[in-house]
């Protein structure tokens, strides 16, 4: 019976060596913390189970001894080793029908044990919403980080306006400012930018600090939907930024009394593709837009 016990142990969760058990638990010696556990829905279930069990032993056992009583009484007349030979058989007999009726009750239990441990592991709403919220993040505290990301992205960019090399816009919708250094830039940086009211701003920061605003509608869609804050404008777009670079260039030099005024601002190399309001044009070549 001690080896079929320790079976069905390792049957249901294993081999575990620990000598926790061992130590001293002083919360059972709490009487009102035992009272709880008694009158528990759980501990219920185990006494029923525990007398049921008790009543199936004891019926078969019953049972048993009662069609064996005359054999136990005839081994008064026989000689010692006998009587042990012949008594050892019987109860031998009698403990396989009662491990019988243990496995039939463990291939019962076994199943009924795992589903009300699978049952009292399974968490309620609350429980799954709060291990959300520890998982990813409270969604009021997560939104005003976002909120708090954009109002930096914002004054930073409006920061970075006042040195950009010039400002392309739509002439109201979108603003672009780009940044061109050939000493430590490989192609030009999209410095700000951004629609509607932040695309205002944008103009009436440039214009205050001098710097030039070129009303580029193609341009400025495209790279306001192609080129990302911070990071190079696309190759596609390099001829088309090489012309109004140029055109800026020329017209500092002609303010400054070193050159011809330049004309008007010559068509400029767009891919029509790259031109959200362009019938050619395709989400999937959008690029993520910023605030």
């Amino acid at each position: 019976m001690v080896a079929v016990a320790v079976a069905g142990s390792l049957a249901m969760s294993g081999w575990t060596w620990t000598t926790k058990p061992l130590g001293p638990k002083f919360a059972f010696l709490d009487p009102l913390a035992g009272i709880g556990r008694v009158f528990s829905k759980h501990q219920l279930l185990d006494a029923i189970k525990a007398s049921l069990l008790a009543l199936v032993l004891g019926t078969i056992g019953a049972a048993w001894l009662k069609a064996h009583a005359m054999d136990f009484a005839g081994v008064l007349a026989l000689p010692l080793p006998a009587a042990i030979a012949a008594s050892g058989g019987a109860i031998a007999g009698g403990l396989g029908f009662l491990i019988l009726a243990l496995a039939a009750f463990a291939a019962v239990d076994v199943p009924l044990q795992k589903g009300l441990h699978a049952a009292r592991l399974k968490m309620s709403h609350q429980e799954l919403k709060q291990e959300h919220k520890e998982l990813e993040g409270n969604a009021e505290i997560k939104t005003k980080v976002r909120t708090r990301m954009r109002e930096m992205t914002k004054r930073r960019m409006m920061a970075a306006v006042p040195k950009a090399d010039l400002v392309v816009m739509n002439p109201t919708h979108y603003a672009v400012a780009l940044k061109y250094d050939d000493k430590t830039m490989a192609a030009p940086r999209v410095v700000a930018k951004g629609a509607d009211l932040l695309a205002l701003r944008i103009r009436d920061v440039a214009k205050e600090s001098s710097v030039p605003v070129l009303d580029a509608p193609v341009l400025a869609r495209a790279l306001y939907a192609h080129a990302e804050l911070d990071r190079e404008i696309p190759t596609r777009l390099f001829a088309a930024v090489a012309q109004v670079l140029a055109y800026v260039y020329q017209l500092r030099s002609a303010l400054a009394g070193k050159a011809a005024m330049p004309d008007e601002l010559p068509a400029l190399d767009v891919p029509a593709e790259l031109d959200p309001h362009a019938a050619t044009f395709t989400p999937a070549l959008a690029a993520r837009r910023s605030i």
